[in-house]
């Protein structure tokens, strides 16, 4: 929006300059107007592609913290099966002995 406002001003500047006749000065005010597009439009990509820089760090970092959690739910879940399984063995085990009894 910004560069189609400044454009515009632009021209209108160039527009009233050549109606008075001083065709070099509207020169160097369009010249001055494209280098400062060209200024704003690089200053816009550089932001951009540190936001998007940022964003894929982000993006990493939860991937990361999310994979890890689901190791550690992992782990909490065999080894709550592992406790399960020994204490049916020694359910197992007791009903054994008190059916031999």
């Amino acid at each position: 929006m910004m560069k189609k406002s400044l454009l515009l001003a632009t021209l209108i500047a160039a527009a009233a300059l050549a109606a008075c006749g001083k065709k070099e000065e509207v020169a160097t005010a369009v010249d001055a107007a494209a280098s400062a597009t060209a200024q704003a439009a690089s200053a816009a990509t550089d932001a951009a592609s540190a936001a998007a820089g940022a964003a894929a760090d982000a993006a990493s970092s939860a991937a990361t913290a999310a994979t890890d959690a689901a190791a550690s739910a992992a782990a909490g879940a065999a080894a709550g099966a592992a406790d399960a399984a020994s204490a049916a063995g020694a359910a197992a085990s007791a009903a054994i002995d008190a059916a031999t009894k």
